[in-house]
């Protein structure tokens, strides 16, 4: 901070009002201290922990200081003695004395001057050091051998060949016979194959057999043919996991075999009937429940009543009589494996029908039906080639062919094989 304050183009003179060194000993005039006039600005320089006491400084002081500093600056290279250690804080320490005895700090904010013999050295030592020789391997460094690269091959596209995916950490999934035949845009309509049925033609047997038996030798096989029906025509909507319509449809098909055996066969279309109205009241309340989209609710709710339908609608073979069952299961059996076999399409369908016709003729001389039993065996045929072709419909999964492609052949023949065996028999 600069002490050179002017005041009307006069000199400023800090012990003008008394609040300087009056009295020439350092000591302010005691009788003076709480004088002091407004227009005036007390100022110091330096740094000091003593707030009650404040030096003032004048203008000739602060002047005698500068030319002192000056004089020294001047004088210094001619009497400079070398130092083994520069002292950096040594302006401090020889100026800290004059500081106290209040004298000015231009001395100490004196820029340093150049030390010739340090620059002399210091030129010396940068010259020996540009003089040296660079060493060798600087000098015969290698250049870099030219990186050849491998030719880069055709894409398989180009080549001609099936084109890849390229390679990942986890492996590319192996894509299904649905989502090829999505992809190439063939029809949606995807036939289960010889394995699906095969399982129906055991399937079928294995009830023709249980109907032979007699009416709990028929529950089982029937039990396991409503819980196929139900979960695989959920998996046909593309709706999955649905535990909780899955549950709901082959409760009901339990409900109405238990129904049925209460109240015996004479009575089964008003058992399989009532319980197909309750589990339909059911659907429709629990689906008014849920907190989807109106849409999706609707399409829960279709599913859901069709699929409950139709495991109910599989309790006729429960109530049919046994040896309609007998030649029913039979004939379906011979209906879905004809339409497997790798035929064109109407040779397959024409072999299948003829497959069912034949097989209700052989059942039905082992049973009391006799060649009536040509006409049952038709009728249920064409039903499980429709319950077929529905499970064959929009790009079915494989898990689809397993389970509604097993079992809606045979759930389709229900209806059929119930109103044939009261009719003939």
């Amino acid at each position: 901070m600069s002490n050179d304050q002017y005041y009307g183009g006069q000199q400023y003179d800090p012990y003008a009002n008394g609040t300087g060194n009056a009295n020439g000993n350092g000591q302010p005039n005691q009788g003076q201290q709480g004088q002091q006039s407004p227009d005036v600005t007390q100022t110091w320089e330096g740094q000091t922990w003593d707030t009650t006491y404040q030096p003032a400084v004048s203008y000739e002081q602060v002047r005698a200081d500068r030319a002192q500093a000056q004089q020294a600056a001047q004088q210094a290279p001619q009497g400079y003695q070398p130092q083994p250690q520069q002292q950096p804080y040594e302006p401090y320490a020889s100026h800290q004395a004059s500081y106290e005895s209040y004298g000015a700090p231009a001395a100490y904010y004196a820029e340093p001057q150049p030390q010739p013999q340090q620059e002399q050295a210091h030129a010396h030592a940068q010259a020996h050091v540009q003089a040296a020789p660079a060493p060798a391997y600087a000098q015969a460094a290698p250049a870099p051998a030219p990186v050849e690269q491998e030719p880069v091959p055709a894409s398989a596209g180009e080549a001609g060949g099936p084109a890849w995916s390229s390679p990942t950490t986890s492996g590319n999934t192996r894509i299904t016979d649905a989502q090829r035949a999505r992809a190439e845009g063939r029809s949606p309509v995807i036939e289960p194959g010889i394995q699906p049925a095969a399982l129906t033609a055991v399937l079928g047997l294995l009830i023709a057999a249980g109907a032979a038996l007699g009416t709990y030798g028929l529950l089982l096989p029937l039990v396991l043919l409503q819980g196929l029906t139900a979960a695989g025509w959920f998996r046909l909507n593309g709706m999955w996991p649905a535990r909780q319509g899955i549950a709901l449809a082959f409760a009901g098909g339990l409900a109405a075999d238990a129904a049925l055996l209460a109240t015996g066969r004479e009575h089964a279309a008003g058992a399989i009937l009532g319980t197909l109205g309750v589990w339909v009241l059911l659907c429709l309340v629990l689906q008014l429940r849920s907190h989807a989209d109106p849409d999706e609710r609707m399409y829960g709710l279709m599913a859901t009543v069709a699929s409950a339908a139709l495991t109910v609608v599989a309790t006729g073979l429960l109530g049919a009589e046994p040896d309609a069952v007998v030649v029913g299961g039979i004939a379906v059996a011979a209906a879905v494996v004809a339409r497997a076999l790798p035929l064109p399409g109407l040779v397959s369908l024409l072999a299948a029908l003829l497959a069912s016709a034949g097989a209700g003729i052989a059942a039905g001389g082992l049973t009391d039906l006799g060649t009536s039993g040509a006409l049952l065996g038709l009728g249920a045929g064409v039903c499980a080639l429709i319950g077929l072709r529905v499970a064959s419909y929009d790009y079915p999964s494989r898990f689809v062919h397993m389970t509604a492609g097993v079992a809606l052949p045979l759930t389709a023949a229900a209806p059929a094989v119930y109103l044939l065996g009261r009719a003939l028999v």
